[in-house]
This record gives C-alpha cells, structure tokens and sequence, in this order.
C-alpha cells in the first residue's frame, strides 16, 4: 500500500466518490455537490474510483471536469468492491478532511455551508455523518428499505435532530458512508482496522468503519447535512442488492455479540426448518394446522409494517415493503446462508476490543 498525499491546505474536503456502471447517476450527482460547493464556497477536489466500470464512466466523468469548481481526478481499478475502492480514494485524497460520497447520492445545496459553519463552531468533532433520505419518488422496489429503516431507527426518524454516535448510541440511529466526513488520519485507522481477510466485495464498506470512528472518538449525525439517495429502479437490480445485503449484513454483525451472533444463525437455519415443518404437517394430513402456521408467518412477517407506520415511515414505504417482501425473502436469505460461509470465522473469534 502506498502512502497517500495529505495535508493540502488548499483544499477544504477530498471528496471521495467509489464508482461502479453510474455513468447515468454521476452527472447529477457531481452538478448537486457542485451547487453545494459554491454555496458554501470552500475549495474541494473530488477523487472518482471507477471500480472496473464497462459502462461510459470515463467519458462522463471527462465531460463533468468542464466547469466544476475544483479538480476531478479519476482513479482506475479493477473491480474490488466499495470497501477498496473508497481506500483507493482516500490513499489519493489531498486533503486533511475527507467527505466519501455515494454516486446515486444528491447533496442538499446548502448541506456543505451547514457542515462549514456546524464544524467552525465545534472543531473538537472529527467526524460527522450526513442525513440521507431514499428519493420518495423512486419506484416501489426502491423503497422497500423504508420499513426496516423506520423500525430500527423510528425513535431518530420520529424527530430527527442532532446525534452523537458513540460506542453505547451507534445502534440508535441511521448512518452510513453515503455521505460522511472525517479527518483522513481517521478513516485510514478505521480502514485499516476493519481490513478484509478475503475477497473484499463480500465485506461490508460502512458498518465497521463507522463502528470503530464511533468507538474511538464520535460521529455527529446532523440532519442540516442533508442529501437525497437514488436507490435501484429495476425489480433485477433489486433481487441483486438483497443478495449481497444479506452477505454484508453477517459481516457487519458477526461476531459482535453472542445475541447478534445467535440470531444471525437461526435466520440462516429457521427458514428451512420452517418450510419443513410445513411440508411434514401436510404430508400427515394436517394441512388446516399447515395453513394456519402459514398465515401466522405471514402475519408475524407484516408485524414490522405496523411498526414502521407508527414510527412515520411514508405510505410508499408500507406499501412497497408489502408489495416486494415475497421477492426479497429468497435473495436475502440465500445472501445471509452465503455469509455465514464466508465469515464463518468471525462467530469463532467475537470483536471483544468493540463491544466490551
């Protein structure tokens, strides 16, 4: 690994933007932090990893240099997932302060004079997460994630309002690395820290990243830095993302606790068990017992709808939870079977140092 350039006063933020086929998103999301840029006036360069793209990525990433307040320089890769794609553009980043930055993410015009202004009066905080809403006019299948969002987040999204996010509060609210800013000493610490043992497109870019800034100092999540995400508009692109949203999502808990662990074995074991009760109770003869169970399932599976309304998720939201949970199941459990395979080791060897 080489050493990174640091210590540019001359830029304010590196913006670091991984990049994979968004050749259709990265022309509105360069001119949004464009407009946030000038409105806040500060300097900034952006670092574009195209992460081994065949789409036109590079042709359009040529044309978005043409009057963009500040340099855009692209970083070429093979394709190696989120994780090593952001690493490579942090190594790049010029700047003490670096600002990661989805391509489907739309900044707010006025999300950086906030962060500015917000920052100038605490210097003290190092890191602060952005506050990302899913675009309310995407398709259903881009709006599933609403529901589980507002169920495990709904005390935030309630009110939502300032946040520290530290090692006893990081499960209380939303973040991600969407939109987050930190010292660039910081998240190479937690790059390192979080470091993949395997193929890193199985591992997850954020969730312990994040955990280990959380831990060692606090993540100030404020909904004055602002932006809009563009989720998948395909039902194709939907069944993928579940797919490998399950895989991640043993690798962002594995091993974190014995109750996280444990629950992520049984819902990787309880579907199978479930369908074979089924099966067993109709070849009995039971079938009105079989039916009975499964309309508990079901009932028990839109349990987290009625949560999420309580908690003000949108009626798109509801609905598309409702409408695309018969498609998710299968992917998302086939994707979490795959990631107890593949991080089986982390059940065997708890994060102790992150959860004492």
């Amino acid at each position: 690994m080489s050493e990174g350039l640091t210590g540019d006063t001359s830029f304010a933020l590196s913006v670091v933007i991984p990049s994979f086929n968004s050749a259709r998103w990265l022309p509105s999301t360069l001119d949004a932090l464009a407009a946030a840029v000038r409105e806040a006036q500060i300097a900034v360069e952006v670092v574009v990893v195209d992460d081994g793209s065949t789409d036109d990525t590079l042709a359009v990433l040529q044309a978005a240099t043409v009057g963009f307040p500040g340099p855009i320089v692209v970083v070429s890769q093979e394709n190696s997932g989120r994780f090593l794609a952001r690493w490579a553009g942090l190594r790049r980043a010029r700047s003490a302060t670096v600002f990661l930055l989805d391509s489907r993410v739309l900044v707010a015009p006025d999300a950086l004079r906030h962060y500015a202004r917000a920052s100038e009066a605490d210097p003290s905080q190092r890191a602060w997460n952005g506050y990302v809403v899913t675009d309310p006019a995407s398709p259903l299948v881009g709006l599933f994630w609403e529901v589980p969002t507002h169920v495990f987040w709904g005390g935030f999204l309630r009110s939502p309002r300032p946040f520290q996010l530290t090692q006893e509060t990081f499960d209380s609210a939303p973040k991600g690395t969407g939109m987050f800013i930190a010292r660039k000493e910081d998240l190479e610490a937690a790059f390192l820290a979080s470091w993949p043992e395997g193929d890193a497109r199985f591992v997850s870019d954020d969730t312990k990243i994040l955990r280990h800034i959380a831990a060692s100092s606090s993540i100030r999540l404020d909904p004055g830095i602002a932006a809009t995400y563009r989720p998948r508009t395909t039902l194709r692109g939907f069944v993928r993302h579940s797919f490998d949203r399950g895989t991640l999502f043993v690798d962002s808990y594995a091993g974190t606790s014995v109750l996280r662990s444990t629950v992520l074995l049984l819902l990787a074991v309880l579907p199978v068990g479930a369908v074979a009760a089924l099966i067993v109770l109709v070849a009995v003869g039971m079938s009105a017992l079989a039916l009975a169970v499964a309309i508990l399932l079901v009932v028990a599976a839109l349990v987290p709808v009625a949560v999420a309304a309580f908690n003000r998720c949108p009626r798109r939201g509801l609905l598309a939870f409702v409408v695309c949970l018969p498609v998710f199941v299968a992917p998302f459990w086939l994707g979490l079977v795959r990631g107890v395979f593949i991080h089986r080791r982390a059940f065997l060897r708890p994060r102790k140092e992150e959860f004492a």
